[in-house]
């Protein structure tokens, strides 16, 4: 049986103001990355940290390449929302589960229900196939 998402933590993980690292955040504005992560930041209230390969920096915050390539100052990093497709986001989980991350987020269309797995077994809240952007207002954000 496939994951299913718990409406109390995702509820909980909106609510509680922390930091976010945004794998697949570029300066792309086509990419819906680039609003959502405003979203995050401006509506909901959380410190957001880019993460895409050359490392740029998004919104005026400083970018990093990797989740491994944030510095300790900058940690722990309670949620990592991914933007990126199913086949690569096993490895994204994997670097998050590596860095101490408290949860994963994959956005709407991005599955893979063993590195669902493997975020659950290392104590992590999961929630995939979501976008925070679109399910604010079931929460009154």
């Amino acid at each position: 049986m496939g994951h299913t998402n718990d409406p109390a933590v995702i509820e909980r993980l909106m609510r509680t103001k922390g930091r976010w690292a945004i794998v697949g955040l570029t300066t792309n504005e086509w990419r819906a990355a680039y609003d959502v992560s405003l979203f995050i930041r401006d509506r909901l209230g959380m410190e957001i940290i880019p993460v895409n390969l050359p490392g740029d920096a998004v919104h005026g915050e400083a970018g990093y390449p990797t989740l491994g390539d944030i510095p300790a100052e900058k940690r722990p990093i309670d949620v990592v929302d991914c933007f990126v497709n199913s086949q690569k986001v096993g490895s994204v989980v994997d670097q998050a589960i590596a860095v101490g991350a408290k949860a994963v987020w994959l956005q709407l269309g991005v599955i893979d229900e063993a590195a669902a797995d493997r975020a659950k077994a290392a104590g992590l809240d999961v929630v995939m196939n979501a976008c925070p952007a679109q399910l604010a207002w079931k929460y009154g954000l």
